[in-house]
């Protein structure tokens, strides 16, 4: 396994690690919409958060050595599923490839933000 880690993306809330690749295949650690920069979840609309979650995705990804359109798989996590338009607004902007995708709502998720992503993809090794 290859640990993959970048500080372009937020680090780790907890005891787990950004992603790991494995056989070709990256795993990434849900994100949510902290800005690296500042460490602090600064959008408080759903597009804007998904937004900075998109970007966070994107740059594990890049540290990953691979892109969106290798992405095999992703789950989404919903605060209020009332968002989920506005939500696919966003996401269908960089997940074009139309990957594989489960999308539910939850109770409550870190940091009480509006949404949060992970994703499988493939890796060219």
């Amino acid at each position: 396994m290859k640990l993959v880690a970048t500080e372009k993306a937020p680090k780790a809330l907890g005891p787990y690690s950004q992603g790991y690749i494995y056989n070709g295949v990256f795993y990434a650690a849900g994100q949510i919409a902290i800005n690296p920069a500042t460490d602090a979840v600064e959008a408080d609309t759903i597009e804007g958060q998904t937004e900075q979650v998109c970007k966070n995705i994107g740059e594990l990804l890049a540290a990953a050595g691979t892109t969106y359109d290798k992405v095999i798989k992703t789950t989404c996590f919903l605060a209020d599923m009332g968002d989920f338009g506005a939500f696919n607004e966003v996401y269908a902007k960089y997940f074009t490839s139309k990957p594989a995708r489960s999308c539910v709502a939850v109770k409550t998720l870190p940091k009480n933000v509006l949404c949060e992503i992970e994703v499988i993809a493939a890796v060219e090794e």
